[in-house]
């Protein structure tokens, strides 16, 4: 299995495609209204403690609280007791807290080596430090921890511990034992570290450099911290682009593909910083076609928002998300086989096992999962499907726990969620069905128009081109702080035309031509 990486930017967002053996199984999409925010550390107050729910919600600025659970608060409860108590001595005067009380905080901090009660160290109006963990969804605001993190391309620091991990990813036990022995010689005090899958086999000299910058890194943080007002974003991790290339930019991936030259030069230029040998294998695309359409991609795309998607043998599986959980359903569709139902059905359930697990990871599926397969009688069957869907996701970055299938056919299974899923992302609520239907964002409604004007420009000799839209669209499309149709006219060497047609819906346009105003649209808007 090989795999690729490419990256699509448009004004309006950049897509980011993970190809494992020529197949889309990650897309990852960012735009400068919705940047990532997992691994960003902010100054916070402590909004209300939940004592039954075990968790506080911490205010850090943004509509909705953060939600801290306390098993996110790990070893740094004891650092967040003796603060609470130094401030319990500021405030009330070094008479009164060197007697009883004083006496009653060090049992208490007894007790934090053993299990200190998190709602007895934190109170509203507390500040904090946090990291985000996981991105808001729907009306819920994001997860956020105490345990700090800060990741570089070989390491992972962590402040306030002392405990060495190496990836699992790295199957040499002789390399692991390697990078372990070397990763301890080097350890600071009070700090842990993390070995990157990327760190396998790579020198001393480039684990240490990477080591060195993150402790540079975490002392800028910790100088700002103290004074630092609530709300303040402290540390900000590496845009998506940046952090795919830190994160999953690794010895098995056979080239990254990226049509952008700015964002070519900040990939080469963080790979020369960090001191990548993968350098050569990073292209700059110069074709005419969009990158997504030479490569397959853009249908991929389409697939996975429909509810229905068919497999290559016939069958096909439905996907449908609730708030609750995502439901999939397997059916034989078309597959006609021969009479033995029972290996029938163990042939569509395996190909859907294997498609379920790449919609779930191309969508980015997190929580809950029910999975009804086609029944089967035997017992071994029902194993060999289990261990397909085990076996596809054990490819999966994201954390998954599987149940047997029961007796109903059905298997349960979780599926780590970070940020929201892909048709969150490109997509909004309808404003005209209340919520029970899905258009596209005014970003992915421009995305497509200079997606199909690309298309437009590289397959004929005329120039000019008429975009016509919604009359909520206009305002969008000719907004003169942006400039986004100039732009798109400059970059593309165009004379764009638009005009406002109120039979649209508002994600809808069409394409004409400005010679004889013939609707083009079906031709270059996919």
């Amino acid at each position: 299995m090989y795999k690729e990486i490419i990256i699509n930017s448009t004004n309006e967002d950049i897509r980011i495609a993970i190809m494992e053996s020529g197949k889309l199984v990650e897309i990852f999409v960012e735009r400068p209204d919705h940047e990532r925010m997992v691994g960003d550390i902010y100054k916070g107050k402590v909004r209300k403690v939940v004592k039954g729910m075990q968790a506080a919600f911490i205010d850090i600025g943004f509509p909705q609280d953060g939600f801290l659970h306390f098993s996110d608060m790990g070893d740094n409860m004891n650092q967040l007791f003796v603060d609470v108590v130094q401030d319990a001595v500021e405030k009330n005067g070094s008479d009164k807290s060197n007697g009883k009380e004083n006496g009653g905080g060090r049992r208490r901090g007894r007790r934090g080596s053993g299990g200190v009660d998190p709602s007895e160290m934190l109170r509203n109006g507390q500040e904090i430090t946090v990291q985000i963990v996981k991105e808001p969804i729907s009306n819920k605001g994001p997860r956020v921890s105490t345990e700090l993190t800060i990741p570089g391309r070989f390491l992972v620091l962590v402040p306030n511990q002392q405990r060495i991990g190496v990836s699992r990813k790295i199957s040499s036990s002789k390399e692991r034992r390697r990078l372990r022995t070397l990763v301890r010689k080097m350890l600071p005090e009070n700090f842990g570290l993390i070995v990157r899958t990327v760190a396998a086999d790579k020198p001393s000299k480039l684990i240490e450099q990477d080591l060195s910058k993150l402790l540079k890194q975490w002392e800028e943080i910790q100088s700002s911290m103290n004074d630092a007002e609530p709300y303040t974003l402290l540390f900000q991790d590496l845009g998506m682009a940046s952090s795919v290339i830190r994160d999953l930019f690794t010895e098995d991936v056979k080239r990254v593909v990226v049509d952008s030259r700015k964002m070519y030069r900040e990939i080469t230029r963080y790979l020369k910083y960090v001191g990548s040998s993968l350098l050569e294998r990073v292209e700059y695309y110069r074709g005419k076609k969009p990158v997504f359409d030479v490569y397959k991609i853009e249908d991929e795309i389409q697939r996975s928002l429909q509810k229905k998607v068919w497999m290559d043998n016939g069958g096909y599986v439905i996907v449908e998300h609730t708030e609750a959980l995502t439901v999939v359903d397997v059916n034989s569709g078309r597959y006609f086989g021969r009479k033995d139902h029972e290996k029938n059905s163990l042939k569509i359930n395996l190909e859907a096992a294997r498609e379920i697990a790449r919609q779930m990871r191309l969508r980015d599926v997190g929580g809950l999962i029910v999975i009804d397969f086609i029944d089967m009688e035997d017992a071994s069957n029902k194993r060999k499907v289990q261990s397909e869907l085990q076996r596809e996701f054990s490819r999966d970055r994201a954390v998954s726990k599987i149940e047997p299938i029961s007796r109903f056919g059905l298997i349960e299974m979780t599926r780590q969620r970070i940020r929201p899923s892909l048709i969150y992302n490109i997509a909004k609520s309808c404003p005209t069905c209340e919520g029970n239907g899905l258009i596209w964002t005014e970003g992915t409604v421009m995305a497509n128009i200079e997606r199909a004007i690309r298309r437009y420009v590289a397959s004929r000799l005329d120039r000019r081109v008429i975009v016509q839209v919604h009359p909520d669209m206009i305002e969008y499309l000719d907004d003169k702080k942006s400039g986004r149709r100039f732009k798109l006219m400059w970059k593309y060497w165009v004379r764009i035309i638009a005009e406002t047609d109120e039979t649209l819906l508002p994600h809808e346009f069409r394409l004409l031509t400005k010679r004889n105003r013939k609707d083009v649209t079906k031709d270059f808007a996919y």
